[in-house]
């Protein structure tokens, strides 16, 4: 693992971005570049009421800590937090940040891509839609899209 800071969440409870922006990079004047990424529940043009996201305990955080040092040692960033939220979480709410810094805004863009990718495939996350119309759909499956923006990192 590297040496790098890095802070890994998963909770119920939602976030402050501009806190945690602030907490990464406080004090520290080596750093060039923060690149966030901040995952929304959206509706589904007024279809979805909302997301339930249910995890395994341990193996989540663990798996999304390791991504996130991998991550730090192939980008050379500097620290890196990830937050996931889960239990049910309504459109407009937040769902996931991501926050690299780097030297250079480039490697910051890169670490926080990789991240999301690995995240969005290899995290033991499963998420279930509720319609606006009071039904419950089946969990979702995983997107094709998804598994390609991850193997693009292998080339």
């Amino acid at each position: 693992m590297s040496s790098v800071p890095v802070t890994v969440r998963v909770q119920r409870g939602d976030f402050d971005l501009a806190a945690e922006v602030g907490a990464l990079s406080s004090g520290r004047h080596d750093i060039g570049a923060v690149v966030t990424f901040s995952g929304l529940c959206r509706d589904e043009a007024g279809t979805l009421s909302a997301l339930e996201l249910e995890h395994y305990p341990g193996m989540a955080t663990a798996e999304i800590t390791r991504i996130c040092h991998e991550a730090a040692a192939r980008f050379s960033l500097q620290a890196v937090t990830a937050i996931h939220r889960y239990g049910t979480i309504a459109p407009g709410e937040n769902i996931v940040l991501v926050v690299t810094a780097s030297p250079h805004r480039q490697a910051a863009f890169d670490g926080a891509n990789f991240i999301m990718d690995f995240l969005k495939t290899a995290a033991p996350f499963w998420k279930k839609e509720h319609a606006a119309d009071g039904s419950t759909g089946g969990w979702v499956s995983a997107k094709d899209d998804d598994d390609s923006a991850r193997d693009r990192w292998s080339r």
